[in-house]
């Protein structure tokens, strides 16, 4: 899928951007960081892929390729590996997303293209990890604390790259009470697509409404683009 496509090549290309850099001659720090890198990526993975109660460090280390100890040395307990992973989400969610909005095309760089990719991004593992913990927290005593206040941390983060991306397009007054509703909304349908991959058809549905919405309140320079076939989506 389109979006999917980019977000995939923004990840691949910064990887092989940062071996380039530091491939041959990496100092001890750049060694450390890039293997606490595939650490927090193996936990997100894990975790979207297993959830909560099937989370290992034992399971982790496999995906991350380094041994145990080193995963211990880095993250000596489980929570302590997941507190880690959930800051190295939110920062790399944040920034894969700004670079696949930068990297689309002219024409696609609209408040349509905006939600096109934060929906396929919710899809994808880090944010599937996300929220697993978010739910996971709602029963789990020991991560209630680390995840209480996610919800409220992500909002925020939509919240700046709103304003980056689109400054001045929707009433101030208005900003957060959309933000909220928009994601609550999009945080349902990806836990609905998690159990039955939108096999109906409804969650495409809801998403071409809430785009025309989205058009409705959010005044941007362009002209709609009504002329023009609507765009791939995951």
């Amino acid at each position: 899928m389109f979006a999917s496509a980019y977000l995939r090549d923004v990840s691949v290309n910064g990887r092989r951007r940062h071996h380039r850099r530091h491939g041959s001659r990496r100092t001890q720090e750049e060694r450390r960081n890039a293997t606490q890198a595939r650490i927090l990526d193996a936990t997100a993975e894990a975790l979207a892929d297993l959830g909560w109660a099937g989370l290992s460090t034992t399971e982790v280390s496999r995906r991350a390729g380094v041994s145990r100890g080193a995963q211990q040395h880095h993250y000596p307990t489980k929570m302590a590996l997941v507190a880690a992973a959930l800051e190295h989400l939110l920062g790399r969610l944040r920034r894969e997303y700004e670079e696949a909005f930068a990297a689309l095309p002219d024409e696609w760089r609209d408040v349509d293209g905006a939600l096109d990719l934060f929906w396929e991004m919710l899809r994808q593992p880090p944010a599937m990890a996300l929220l697993e913990l978010a739910l996971a927290g709602r029963t789990d005593d020991t991560l209630r604390g680390l995840s209480a206040d996610l919800n409220e941390r992500v909002v925020v983060i939509i919240k700046e790259v709103f304003h980056e991306l689109f400054p001045e397009t929707l009433p101030p007054e208005l900003v957060d009470t959309t933000i909220r509703s928009l994601f609550a909304l999009l945080v349902g349908l990806s836990i609905q697509n998690s159990l039955d991959d939108d096999v109906h058809g409804h969650q495409a549905a809801v998403m071409s409404q809430v785009k025309l919405l989205a058009q409705l309140l959010i005044s941007e320079e362009k002209e709609p683009r009504h002329d023009q076939t609507p765009r791939p989506v995951g």
